[in-house]
């Protein structure tokens, strides 16, 4: 079995072996994840060895053959995948509160399955399945907080089940059109006709609604605002890029350069609005992981606004803009949730006005906050500064793409505002409270190592923006 495959065979595997025998399910996870650790690593090595692949399953002729392909972002997306899941479950095997219950293992370990399979899909029908299996899993995680999360889990169940009927009519009017669903041989022969149009608008929607992309973003904050801590970090961190990651298959791969080019304001202008509508509510917000939900609608913003310039004005740069955000945005957040889970935990509150002292009381965790925060502002040399500074370049190159710029600068500001809210709260010493628990600096410390390891991406800069560069084209 190749590495890619294993990538995708050691979680799914053990999570139906989690579900069946119930052995501890910290200890086995953590391996799990480690495991398809390097096999993602060997995945990539592979790749930049021997480039692009497909893996076809079985024996049926193209066209109607289950084809997984391994492409250098694929392969990197895998890595990606299989560090964050290491890192949530080392977290969740020391903070237990943040889990919901035991079954958040096996739970966990068929998320990463689907997002494996996700990222190596070919076929835009597979990709449907992976996208039910990832929203399956994703709601059952949700609603591992108890009844409280029932109504909002309940929402993302049937949102997410109208975003993949939209995704799936599209599929049905493609395949109608074309008699083809194999991404690359589809993209050789779509024409920019009414039948593609009518599909490429019906998935977009359904792609949009399900990775929570304003203007149909509504149920998100309190899905991962309900969630334990462990779980909001993964859908914060990975669950909505998949979603993303198609959307960008489809217009990159799939779509007429010329209809590309016609959706790209669109999608631009929706980005723009997400990052002022999205930073603007989780500074109004007085709960603090919404706070940081209404953060991740805002940052999902970067990414939509790069990928629709990046069909409109076909700028090679924001491909790895936008790519280099999904990564920066994914590490920011894990720690932002998990150090949100800490300070709601140790304070016994979830508003963001409990968290008066926290500076002295649960210092790690405040720092966590803080140095994620700092990479969604862009402050230099984080990842999201990097990722920032690549998107505004050709957008200050131009006199008539600086309202864009514009744009970003204003969504920057109200990034900063609602960090600092955050962080100045937790050093106000004349309302400082004494925590509700005792602190563990232990599981302050696995909150804070992701946005230690957002602000280590400045040292490869220049090879992973060379590589990314590759990867997009």
């Amino acid at each position: 079995m190749t590495p890619a495959l294993l990538c995708l065979a050691l979680p799914l595997v053990g999570g139906l072996l989690l579900v069946l025998l119930r052995p501890p399910g910290g200890r086995w996870t953590i391996a799990i994840a480690l495991a398809s650790l390097l096999a993602a690593a060997l995945a990539l090595q592979q790749v930049l060895e021997q480039g692009s692949q497909l893996l076809p399953l079985g024996s049926w002729p193209a066209g109607l053959a289950i084809r997984f392909r391994l492409t250098p972002l694929a392969a990197l997306l895998l890595l990606f995948g299989a560090l964050l899941q290491l890192l949530v479950a080392l977290y969740a095997a020391r903070s237990r509160h943040a889990i919901g219950g035991e079954d958040f293992w096996p739970l966990s370990c068929l998320l990463q399955a689907a997002l494996a399979a996700l990222w190596l899909s070919a076929d835009l029908f597979n990709l449907y399945v992976t996208l039910e299996l990832l929203g399956l899993t994703a709601v059952a995680l949700v609603a591992l907080a108890g009844p409280r999360a029932y109504p909002p889990a309940l929402d993302y169940l049937l949102l997410s089940l109208a975003g993949s009927l939209a995704y799936l009519l599209g599929v049905a009017v493609l395949y109608g059109r074309y008699g083809l669903l194999d991404i690359a041989l589809l993209g050789a022969q779509a024409e920019a006709d009414a039948a593609t149009r009518l599909a490429l608008l019906l998935m977009s929607l359904g792609l949009m609604l399900k990775a929570a992309l304003w203007p149909l973003h509504l149920w998100l904050p309190p899905a991962h605002a309900g969630a334990p801590a462990a779980v909001s970090a993964l859908l914060s961190a990975l669950v909505v890029k998949g979603p993303l990651y198609i959307l960008w298959l489809l217009w990159r791969e799939v779509a007429p350069v010329e209809l590309g080019r016609q959706a790209g304001p669109l999608l631009a202008a929706s980005g723009l609005a997400a990052l002022l509508a999205g930073g603007w509510s989780a500074l109004r917000s007085p709960w603090l992981k919404t706070l940081v939900a209404y953060s991740t609608v805002a940052q999902l913003g970067y990414g939509l606004l790069a990928l629709g310039l990046l069909l409109h004005w076909g700028e090679p740069r924001l491909d790895a803009a936008l790519w280099l955000f999904v990564f920066a945005h994914g590490l920011a957040k894990l720690s932002m949730f998990l150090a949100a889970g800490e300070l709601q935990h140790g304070f016994g509150s979830r508003r963001v006005k409990a968290l008066a002292g926290a500076g002295q009381s649960l210092p790690l965790a405040l720092l966590a906050f803080a140095l994620a925060g700092a990479s969604l502002i862009g402050l230099p040399p984080s990842g999201g500064f990097l990722a920032k500074w690549l998107l505004l370049q050709p957008l200050l190159e131009e006199p008539q793409r600086w309202p864009w710029a514009l744009g970003v600068l204003l969504a920057t500001l109200l990034s900063a505002a609602y960090v600092f809210r955050v962080v100045a709260r937790g050093f106000d010493r004349q309302q400082s409270r004494r925590p509700a628990r005792p602190q563990d600096r232990l599981a302050q410390g696995l909150a804070l190592l992701p946005a230690l390891l957002v602000w280590a991406l400045a040292p490869f800069a220049e090879p992973l923006l060379h590589w990314l560069d590759g990867a997009g084209r």
